[in-house]
């Protein structure tokens, strides 16, 4: 506990960041019963996080912090859904309600405190450019699917910078048949 409060709030911990203490099995126990006490927070299978201290008590960090913990401490592609893509590139008026992430390592759930994050795997394409722009729009496209592709890429490229645009196109060979055509139809338009 001593080494987590030298650590800023939020941060993740894990058993094998402490090795160097004692054996492995003892690890996982020390920070299961610290989690039990409340002095951690247990976000996902071997993945602890130190609380945030509020004025009216500790609550669990953040879903974005915990969700960056993970993909750090497993060295995972972690990005935002395609439904909350969408809708941060106007496509969408609808509001994701489920905490949703796609991952390229396995599925799994996440609870922080009362809330339950879903960690969901997909095709490394749909990861293609990570959390910049383009890779934002990639997931967009794949949530709206090949019968709404084609109008969205217009709206999208207006939307991009056109060097954001550019990597997506660059990007096509990657992307399944419908999803390349319809970048490289939007690209010669």
């Amino acid at each position: 506990m001593g080494h987590a409060e030298r650590l800023p709030e939020g941060s993740a911990l894990s058993a094998k960041s402490f090795l160097h203490l004692g054996n492995r099995a003892a690890l996982d126990q020390a920070l299961s019963r610290l989690a039990e006490r409340g002095e951690l927070v247990r976000a996902g299978r071997g993945i602890y996080m130190r609380p945030v201290k509020s004025r009216f008590g500790s609550r669990p960090p953040t879903v974005e912090q915990a969700v960056e913990a993970v993909a750090q401490q497993r060295g995972e592609v972690i990005v935002s859904n395609g439904a909350a893509a969408a809708n941060a590139l106007g496509l969408t008026s609808q509001v994701p309600v489920r905490s949703v992430y796609l991952t390229s390592g396995r599925s799994r759930t996440m609870t922080l405190g009362q809330q339950t994050v879903e960690l969901k795997h997909v095709p490394r394409w749909q990861l293609a450019l990570a959390d910049r722009p383009a890779g934002v729009a990639v997931r967009a496209l794949a949530w709206l699917g090949p019968e709404r592709a084609d109008e969205a890429l217009s709206r999208i490229k207006r939307k991009l910078p056109p060097e954001a645009f550019g990597e997506l196109v660059a990007a096509a060979p990657q992307f399944p048949t419908w999803l390349a055509r319809s970048v490289g139809r939007a690209a010669h338009r």
